[in-house]
This record gives C-alpha cells, structure tokens and sequence, in this order.
C-alpha cells in the first residue's frame, strides 16, 4: 500500500472485525444504539452530573466488518460508523460525464434520483474518475462515510465494479460498512462462453446472462455461433449458410450496447477449419475427403483456396459487427490430423502442405497455415487473438503466430501437450479446463455437469488440465479464465433449465478469478450469500 494517514485495522473479506475490535476498544455498544445514561465507559471516570442537565453520551457504533460479497472484496479498511443504507431520498452524482451511464444505472437500481454533477451532500452516492490512481485499470475505492458513499477508479470499469459492490452490500435490506474497501481482480480475463450454434438461444436470455455477468464482474462473454449444426447470426456476405433459427444484427447490436454498458467484451468465435458443417451444406464442394471417399464430418479441404475465401469473408464481415479487442479463431478437432496417416489418407493435403511449406511439410503445416492466414485476415481490425490449444502444433515447418493466445482446454486430443509446453515457451493462455469449467448438455463422452462446489473448493487458475496446477512460476502467463457451456445434446436441457445450472459455477469460477486467496466462507455459507445478494 501507499504510505498515508493512519488507517483502522484492515479486514479480508469474510473475516470477521469482531475479535479485532474486542482487542482494540473496550466500552463500545452494539452498532445503533446509546450507551446507557449515568454509565462510564469501561477504563474511564465518571464526572459528577451537573444539577442542571444529564449527560447525553452520543451515539457509537462497533467496528465495521468487511462487507459481503460475491466476488469477496480484496481489502478493507473497518471503521466506525452507521455505514450506509439507500433511503430514497438520496441521489447518485457525477462530475465525470464519462460515468453518467454507470450513475444513472445505479440509480434506478438502488431507487434514488439521478443528479448530475451536483455537490454530494448526505445520503448520496458520488461516482468519480482518480486517474492519478496506481492500482490498476479495473480496481476501484469504495468509502462508506458520515451517511455518504464515494466510489473512486482509474477507469470506468473499475467505478462500474465499485457500484456492483455496494449494489450487493446492500441488497435484503443490509447496510454498506462503514469505512474503506480497495478491491482490484486476480485475473484480467474473467469470461462466460455460450454456444449457440448447437442450440438458438433467445436474445432476451443472452441479455439477462450479460446482466448477470455485470454484477459478479466477469469481463468477458463468448460466443460460439457457428459450428456444424447451424450457423446462427444474419450473413451479408453469406446469407446461404445462415440457419433459420438465428440472431438478427440488430439483436446482436443490442447485446453489443448492454454488454458494453455491463463493461463486458463479446468475444465472437468462428471455428475453422473444422466445425464448418453449416457452411458445407451450402457449399459441398468444400467438404475435404479422404483417399477412400470419406467425409470427415465439418472438415472443409484447406487445399482450396475458395475455402479461405469465404471464411476470410465472414471474420471480415463480423469482424466489424463485433468491436471489441477479442476474437477467437477456433482451430480445434481438424478432422484430418486425427487418423494414423494424415498424408496418406488426405493426399491432396500432403501436397498442398509440400507447395506451400517445403518438401518436408506434412498436414499438420498446412493446417497451421489456415490458423496464421486466418489470423491475418482478423488481425488489421485490430483485434488479439485466440485459438483452442489442440490448434497448436510441436514440430513442423511452420508454427503458429506469436501473438496467439492459448485457450486451453482439453488434455484428451490426440498427441494432447501438456499446458507447461505452452507456457514455458512463453505463449499466454486463458484456462477452460473440460474437468471443472465445461457444461456440456446432455453430459456425453463422459462430461459431467460442474458444480460450483467442486470449483470453489479445489480449482484455481492454475489448475489447467485435469485437477493438478502448474507451478506459481507461470501464474502471469495464465490471463484468466472462462466457464463454458457447450450444446453437444441441445434438446437436454431449455434455456431456463441452462440458466440454473450455471448460477453457482459463474459465482463459484468468478471468485477464483477475482481473491487469489483460500475462500474464507464454508460452501454452504457462500451459497446463502447468494442468494441474499444475487
């Protein structure tokens, strides 16, 4: 911390202030009330009552406790005082018109009045912009003090984040502590993945998901929109390919403008060069086929260049739909490099691979080829980018782009790498380890549904592939985290069914992802915080 005035004792989340205080203060009543008339306080002499007036001892109040929260608060500096409790009388200022957005939200959600860049006075919420402050663009200080409260961040995500604390603070009637919380994430990548190119999910439930999201602070929501079964967003480029069942661009633009509201980027995905099935069907002639005459089911041959061109067409396309720094190229499950002999059964690969990469280069070249090309079509809209970890290869003539980022999530594919390959070569990688973080309908393949306890008391970010963490070493490289639902058997569960299921793993994966530290509070104490602050 920054050297500064003298501060109260400082309380971690889901600790308790009550022993501290007992140790520090003695003659103090319970928060509320007054002590007794005619009563010292302990250690201390009575004055003789004057004959005129008795004495009227004012209020005092116990040492705060650090609030409960979901994700738990890093810090917080306890103090004493009524804290703070939304009234309907107060009102949510702003001297900062780039926060006009968050106040005005956070208004309506608490019931007060909206008022601008008016003076706080007491009772208020004043939002604002400290960009002096060192402590990184997504943290925030929140202060609870004399009936006012005074959220303070370098950025706007961080002020947004501090509104999502007090929000909770003071949900079932509960009242905001009084002093000081300095909160700051673990992790800068806290994500939510979504497929909906096995099963159309409403653009109402994808807004109430973003909603969600926003008040546990994940940052990051993708989306999976095209794969074999369907392809699920209005083409302009394509329209052939698009399913009837699909989100038109004017619901995604909406999504777009509430997950921006909620400081959430939408990550979009279109995997290739497998997973292509809805672009086949519209395009038969793309189907890559082996030496025997077999389809491998979504491959498209990546000998042809047409096959570059459309899908170069689409990232393009969406590219500009989809504003925000992330796109997910995909690269996962190419059908071909999953039999013994990928050359001898995709001749027409082998020799691609040969012409373009040297008489050295196998399928698997050219296959990175598509994942480079690929990326260098997205890359000039100035996007970073990702791709599944079993689109990385060993070896070869050619290897992936540096600025690749790994999403990690399976160590079952054929020739599967362990994570610290990855990382000891110095890729950066985000965590979507099938063993804790895939929700998969229908459970196939041996996938069961997660459940927020398992993740809570024995995943952390490190813990990359299966249940055993990579050293503390490569911590830094490791940006984060997404919890994934998948829709492999999509008539399994509905919408509400999926939403449900989810609830606890997102608050479980997102305190992970937020406190680096051991949780403080039981499982079953966490899930009554739940549900008193969601």
């Amino acid at each position: 911390m920054r050297p500064g005035p003298r501060r109260g004792p400082l309380v971690a989340a889901g600790v308790t202030a009550a022993g501290a205080a007992a140790a520090l203060t003695v003659g103090l009543w319970p928060a509320g009330t007054s002590a007794p008339e005619n009563r010292p306080s302990a250690g201390k002499t009575a004055a003789a009552p004057s004959p005129k007036e008795s004495p009227r001892p004012a209020k005092s109040y116990a040492l705060s406790e650090a609030p409960a929260t979901i994700p738990a608060v890093r810090e917080h500096e306890a103090a004493r005082g009524p804290g703070w409790r939304p009234d309907g009388k107060g009102r949510v200022v702003t001297g900062d018109d780039g926060l006009k957005d968050e106040a005005r939200l956070l208004a309506g959600e608490l019931k007060l009045r909206y008022a601008g860049d008016e003076k706080p006075r007491e009772g208020d919420v004043e939002l604002a912009l400290d960009k002096d402050a060192d402590s990184g663009p997504e943290s925030y200080t929140l202060s609870v003090k004399e009936r006012k409260v005074r959220i303070t961040a370098p950025d706007e995500a961080g002020v947004f984040y501090g509104t999502r604390t007090l929000k909770q603070e003071v949900r079932g009637e509960r009242t905001a502590p009084e002093g000081v919380v300095r909160d700051r994430p673990a992790k800068p990548q806290r994500g939510f993945m979504i497929d909906i190119a096995r099963k159309h999910f409403d653009a109402s439930w994808i807004e109430d998901r973003i909603r969600e999201l926003g008040d546990l602070k994940y940052n990051q929501l993708g989306l999976h929109f095209s794969d074999d079964q369907a392809f699920r967003i209005a083409s302009d480029s394509h329209p052939e390919i698009v399913s009837a069942d699909h989100l038109t661009k004017d619901q995604v633009r909406r999504i777009l403008k509430l997950a921006e509201s909620r400081h959430i980027t939408v990550v979009p995905e279109i995997d290739s060069p497998g997973h292509l099935g809805a672009v086949i069907r519209a395009h038969p002639s793309l189907q890559l086929r082996s030496a025997q005459g077999s389809a491998p089911k979504g491959a498209v041959d990546i000998s042809k260049p047409e096959a570059g061109r459309i899908v170069d067409d689409l990232l393009k396309e969406y590219g500009k739909l989809f504003p925000g720094a992330y796109w997910h190229l995909g690269a996962d499950e190419y059908l071909a490099l999953t039999v013994k002999n990928p050359e001898g059964s995709f001749p027409q690969l082998a020799a691609a691979a040969r012409e373009k990469y040297g008489p050295d280069a196998r399928v698997q070249d050219l296959t990175t080829g598509w994942l480079n090309d690929r990326a260098d079509a997205v890359r000039p809209l100035g996007k970073k980018l990702k791709a599944w970890n079993d689109g990385f290869f060993p070896g070869g003539e050619t290897q992936p782009a540096d600025d690749l980022e790994v999403a990690y999530w399976t160590g079952k594919e054929i020739g599967a790498r362990d994570p610290v390959e990855y990382l000891r070569s110095g890729r950066r990688l985000t965590n979507y380890n099938d063993e804790y973080l895939y929700y998969v309908l229908g459970q196939p393949n041996d996938f069961r549904y997660p459940t927020g306890q398992r993740i809570y008391e024995s995943w952390t970010p490190r813990v990359i592939r299966g249940t055993s963490p990579v050293g503390e070493e490569y911590d830094d490289q490791i940006l984060g985290a997404s919890f994934a639902v998948w829709c492999d058997l999509a008539g399994s569960q509905t919408q509400e069914q999926v939403a449900q299921g989810i609830r606890m793993p997102l608050a479980a994966t997102v305190q992970k992802l937020w406190d680096p530290r051991r949780p403080a509070l039981s499982w079953n104490d966490f899930v009554k915080l739940a549900d008193t602050v969601r």
